[in-house]
């Protein structure tokens, strides 16, 4: 598909957080016809999120935290509840998951298992999200969690039936969040 296009204009608009580009290109489409689209495209870096979840409290660890974007587009506190998370910065995924885990919710895993890989907004952001489970035990707790510097997160252990009745609630709407609740249940590692 690569062959197929043609950048016409590559333009960085700003570089503040991370990088927006606008780009003009055109695109050769399946009949041969050539389609010129102007997109802007958001280059935030690629990112990690893990479900810790724990077979025996049938449980799961969330956090809630300001979003100023869901903010925008009408939440009316900006907070969202979803699974830890980070930007990959220069680190694997495996290792960066582990880090964020202890920073956001206070509990050090080892093993995590690597569930699949998705883009999640490819119409204008680049960003490959890598999803991880892990189980979590009281005795991984390194300490009470809540992010670094310029973070101020709440950590949230409820049961798998009550998150899963937080979805259907409309109380949970991030997407990268309902696919690991919905995978734990397919897996049977948790039930409603």
């Amino acid at each position: 598909m690569s062959d197929k296009i043609n950048v016409v204009k590559n333009k960085i608009l700003s570089e503040n957080w991370f990088v927006l580009r606008n780009f003009t290109y055109d695109l050769t489409a399946s009949d041969g016809s050539t389609l010129r689209h102007k997109r802007e495209v958001y280059d935030r870096g690629d990112g990690a999120t893990i479900l810790l979840y724990n077979r025996e409290k049938n449980s799961v660890i969330l956090t809630r935290q300001f979003r100023i974007a869901t903010w925008v587009n009408g939440n009316e506190s900006g907070l969202l509840i979803e699974t830890c998370a980070g930007l990959l910065d220069n680190d694997s995924p495996e290792d960066c998951i582990r880090k964020e885990a202890v920073e956001e919710t206070g509990y050090a895993v080892g093993e995590v298992e690597k569930i699949f890989e998705m883009y999640m907004s490819p119409g204008g952001v680049t960003e490959l999200l890598h999803f991880f489970a892990a189980e979590y035990h009281d005795a991984l707790r390194a300490n009470a969690g809540g992010g670094v510097e310029d973070e101020d997160i709440d950590v949230i252990e409820v049961t798998f039936p009550q998150a899963w009745a937080m979805v259907k609630q409309g109380k949970i709407k991030d997407a990268k969040t309902v696919m690991l609740l919905q995978h734990a249940l397919i897996e049977g590692w948790l039930h409603p």
